[in-house]
């Protein structure tokens, strides 16, 4: 088993799998494999008897890798993995506090809010405080409570300066009463709750320490400050933490991503097993050099060099236009050569620093009649008629949840007006009650559109109790007027088709979920709302901004708008972390190339109503002349997938010892073995000695002993 499950890996893939119970960080370059490795990792750990499934906890950054790395792993072993703790931060978080709400004083029901849901009740706070929403905007509270979240801050342990800061620390302080008030959590607080639960709670800390023994995070490098202190707690001071990420992959320093996570992590785990990750299975080596030159402008890098055992390829071609629009159609009339030569559409993407340069291409791109696609745009869980739906649901769920009664109570419009709204929330703000106890008690001139109102809901949550959870989902689609409603809409046919499909996933999440109550449903779709996934359809050109278009690879790339002031940004003139960022961001849209890597610029530019006329980015002058070729002016000078391994149980070596078992070696200190070979006299083992290499013993002479 051992050998058919290692078979395939380089070196360092093969070191870093096998690498004995000690912290380690993965330096994994873009397309080294860095997924295979995790997910060989853990197979490694589950086969050789080092740790159960349970033993294991593994977070990734989307619900998308969380799914991939999980159904790898079925491949790989005859494992049940419905129950292993292999999720997002977010995922995982949610998982933890669902089981303890009780300590994290939680209701057993507790919400998740999404941005969107987020953004409405900190208007209502500030609405019910009577605060003028244009000193202190909505948008910017939000930014102020989830930053503050994000670095471990509760409202009474920031510092405040001057009264308008003072006045933001009063209003989060309101906001957080709101949400307890009403049983609901933000995206931020599932984190800062749960690290709290833990920080405070030493019994639930050492049970989860002792029980996770190996901790693998996926994206090391885009790991927040909580992030960071979060896994710090649960790996305690003996549990092997396996890092793996890219320094010059780290562009979400605006999200709160913090690079030197990865250089505290070294320090204060005293990481000794630093592997590099180098050898690249996506790009051809001119795309390679070109990114290896470029990234290496950037101080203070951990430092690798991508390569490829594959040819140098084609030089990259550069296309200077004389304005935006030349530029657009230089790229249709390219992409129409590419799908000439057989490539398909959905393989080839534009990528922009900027979201407004779109237009021209989109224009450029319709008039020619080549279909193409917006990558990010909206989402499933984000469409109005689907936020509707899950207001029903989770008002079905908790009825103090005022968020999902505001957006549900007049709609389909019963009668309810907005001035019925206001002395409802007046009535609940005077006597302390929830929105819908203040509905409850009803009264004015809506009151008998208020009684049924809270009459349909009560009817829905009663005669829904012993059905399904996808029965109780068209329950309440046919019973709250919401079909009925998109029915009689002249555009409705397509918003009919996502309620339809609203089933369709409560019935495919019931396939793949350990909680399969609505509660469990509803927070399932608050942590998907965020995922960047592209929308199934017709083969379509991919428009994405070079932040969306992370993890992702095409066989054609465009790389538009290198000009200075724009590829760098002109915000990051004055600040270097700021161009180094942007100079991460523009090694990221290289390397997501295949074969066919193309970059353009315009000399004019029409942005924000202005014609600009530029000069070309800096990034063209530090890709190395001999790797370009100028298309309009005179030139200067995957692997195959591995067949699943069968299961077998851990070899073993004839003297006690087994594969995968930890060992001590006088000299070389604590290994792990990976392989064996020979009988008696002339058998020997294969160990991991983590810093020290990997090395072939004889067994007769090795002096090993189990760990």
């Amino acid at each position: 088993m051992s050998d058919s499950l290692l078979s395939g890996l380089n070196a360092e893939q093969l070191a870093a799998v096998t690498l004995p119970r000690q912290s380690a960080l993965i330096l994994a370059g873009a397309g080294s494999g860095k997924t295979r490795v995790l997910t060989t990792r853990i197979a490694w750990l589950l086969q050789t008897g080092q740790t159960s499934p349970q033993g294991v906890l593994a977070v990734t950054f989307t619900n998308k890798a969380a799914k991939e790395m999980l159904a790898r792993l079925s491949a790989m072993l005859p494992l049940n993995t419905r129950g292993m703790w292999i999720g997002t931060f977010h995922g995982l978080c949610n998982r933890l506090l669902r089981t303890h709400h009780r300590e994290a004083a939680l209701p057993e029901a507790f919400q998740i809010l999404d941005s969107a849901d987020q953004l409405a009740l900190i208007k209502r706070v500030l609405k019910a405080m009577n605060i003028d929403d244009e000193k202190y905007p909505p948008k910017q509270l939000q930014h102020f409570i989830n930053g503050n979240k994000e670095n471990g801050l509760r409202a009474a342990q920031v510092q405040a300066y001057d009264d308008f800061n003072r006045k933001l620390v009063e209003l989060y302080a309101a906001y957080e009463q709101q949400c307890q008030r009403e049983g609901v959590v933000d995206f931020a607080e599932l984190l800062l709750r749960s690290y709290e639960l833990l920080a405070r709670n030493e019994i639930l800390r050492e049970h989860y320490q002792a029980r996770f023994q190996y901790i693998l995070v996926d994206e090391f490098q885009d790991t927040n400050k909580l992030q960071y202190d979060w896994l710090k707690l649960l790996a305690g001071r003996d549990n092997a933490v396996f890092a793996v990420g890219d320094d010059d992959q780290s562009i979400y320093a605006f999200r709160g991503a913090r690079i030197g996570n990865m250089y505290d992590f070294e320090r204060d785990y005293q990481v000794k097993n630093l592997i590099r990750l180098e050898q690249n299975y996506r790009s051809q080596g001119n795309i390679l050099d070109a990114a290896n030159a470029l990234i290496s402008y950037n101080q203070g890098r951990l430092g690798k060099n991508l390569w490829t055992s594959e040819g140098a390829g084609e030089p990259i071609r550069v296309f200077q236009a004389f304005s935006d629009g030349d530029e657009a159609g230089f790229i249709v009339e390219e992409t129409r050569q590419l799908v000439r030569d057989g490539v398909a559409l959905s393989d080839i993407a534009v990528l922009y620093r900027s979201n407004a340069q779109s237009r021209i291409i989109e224009h450029m791109l319709f008039s020619a009649g080549l279909p193409y696609k917006v990558y990010g745009g909206l989402r499933f869980f984000e469409r109005q008629e689907i936020k509707h739906a899950l207001a029903y649901l989770r008002l079905m769920a908790n009825q103090e949840d005022d968020g999902a009664l505001l957006r549900v109570i007049n709609f389909p419009t019963r009668g309810i007006g907005a001035r019925s709204i206001e002395s409802i929330q007046s009535n609940a703000r005077l006597s302390g009650a929830s929105l819908w106890q203040a509905t409850c008690a009803g009264g004015g001139r809506s009151g008998a559109a208020l009684a049924n109102f809270v009459n349909l809901i009560e009817r829905l949550r009663r005669d829904t109790q012993q059905m399904t959870l996808a029965e109780q989902i068209e329950h309440m689609l046919e019973h709250s007027g919401l079909r009925a409603f998109y029915r009689n809409e002249k555009d409705g046919a397509e918003r009919l088709e996502n309620l339809n499909e609203l089933t369709n996933a409560a019935v495919n999440y019931l396939a793949e979920a350990d909680d399969r109550s609505l509660t469990g449903f509803l927070s399932h779709a608050s942590l998907e709302a965020g995922e960047h996934q592209a929308q199934a359809g017709q083969e379509a050109l991919q428009l994405m901004t070079v932040h969306a278009a992370k993890g992702l690879e095409f066989h054609a790339v465009f790389i538009s708008g290198l000009e200075e002031g724009l590829f760098p940004h002109e915000n990051t003139r004055q600040d270097p972390n700021g161009l180094e960022e942007e100079r991460r961001l523009m090694y990221v849209a290289i390397t997501r190339a295949r074969r066919k890597l193309y970059l353009t610029l315009a000399q004019n530019r029409m942005l924000h109503g202005q014609t600009r006329f530029n000069i070309a980015s800096r990034f063209l002058n530090e890709i190395p002349e001999q790797l370009l070729y100028w298309i309009n002016t005179a030139a200067p000078a995957t692997p195959k997938a591995e067949p699943a391994p069968a299961w077998s149980k851990p070899k073993a070596t004839g003297n006690g010892l087994r594969i995968g078992q930890s060992v001590l070696h006088p000299k070389f200190g604590a290994g792990v073995i990976i392989d064996c070979e020979g009988n008696g006299s002339d058998a020997r083992v294969q160990v991991n000695f983590g810093p020290e290499g990997v090395k072939w013993l004889m067994l007769e002479y090795a002096k090993l002993s189990p760990a």
